[in-house]
């Protein structure tokens, strides 16, 4: 098996692609910058994107990186700069520097439309680096993510429970479950897909309207839910006030606004994987019970 260096090991994505390439036989190396508990078969590098001489010791080496650091939230352009486009260049560099065979970059479905938010504008110029670079890359561009560890989607469960889903003002998404993410992912570090970028999601063709992705939270927990869509307008003037309230911890902030509120989250069903490489194994009304149970255990629900 391969000795495989993962960036964002300790969040959402990065912490369920660990645990499915232990049980695949790997061996692990992941940045942190905070102490871990040791474990089998993982070897913790303790930096950040920003420490070259981490990221040395990451990548030498490895038979390939996959690279799922990045920033989701920030109070302004250059925080997702720092995080999204030089944090890339920094891992393409040290990966280059060891002579690793592959690079798996994580993008997201929000680079295919970079004017919209600052968010997707520094995903976007970081897929143009990994695409410029020498090495043998291949890129995946998720939808919204969940499953069992997702702290993003714990408030939509939260108002469910109340039996309230408030949605963005119309418009259409996809989605993906966390451990489907990560199977992919590792199919990538050892496949031979050199130069491609694909959409992945939970293989529902034209997605789910916001409105039913609601519902299925709603079902998920057995609430049924009043679905409340909410103009944009108000969605902006809850983002400033939960930036007022939590500072740097708000959830919605008026980036986020500018993205949930466009039209079209559904992936580009010619950009999914040939399914001889991957195919989504989580019915994903079975995935979100799966996250409520998770919520549930932790007694966040």
């Amino acid at each position: 098996m391969s000795t495989l260096a993962i960036t964002g090991g300790t969040g959402f994505v990065g912490s369920r692609l660990i645990a499915l390439a232990v049980e695949a036989g790997h061996t692990v190396r992941a940045l942190t910058r905070r102490e871990q508990a040791e474990r089998a078969h993982l070897e913790w590098v303790p930096g950040d994107l920003h420490a070259t001489d981490a990221l040395d010791r990451l990548c030498e080496g490895a038979d390939a990186v996959i690279h799922v650091a990045g920033v989701v939230n920030a109070p302004n352009r250059a925080g997702f700069a720092a995080g999204n486009i030089n944090g890339t260049r920094n891992m393409l560099a040290a990966a280059e520097g060891a002579g690793v065979r592959r690079f798996v970059h994580v993008s997201s479905l929000a680079a295919r439309e970079p004017r919209m938010s600052d968010y997707g504008w520094s995903k976007a110029e970081a897929e143009r680096l990994v695409e410029d670079s020498l090495l043998d890359t291949a890129m995946v561009r998720p939808p919204a993510i969940y499953g069992p560890g997702d702290m993003e989607m714990l408030e939509l469960f939260k108002l469910a429970k109340r039996g309230i889903a408030l949605l963005p003002p119309g418009g259409r998404l996809s989605v993906i479950e966390v451990g489907d993410l990560g199977r992919l992912l590792l199919a990538l570090a050892s496949g031979n897909n050199a130069g491609r970028s694909f959409d992945c999601d939970d293989g529902r063709e034209n997605g789910w309207s916001h409105k039913e992705f609601g519902l299925a939270i709603g079902s998920a927990i057995g609430k049924r839910v009043a679905t409340i869509a909410l103009p944009r307008p108000l969605m902006m003037a809850g983002a400033h006030l939960d930036r007022l309230v939590r500072g740097k911890s708000a959830k919605l902030t008026p980036d986020r606004v500018a993205y949930f509120c466009h039209e079209d989250w559904v992936i580009d069903s010619a950009r999914r994987p040939p399914v001889d490489l991957w195919k989504p194994q989580v019915e994903t009304n079975a995935g979100l019970a799966a996250t409520a149970a998770w919520y549930r255990d932790q007694g966040l629900l």
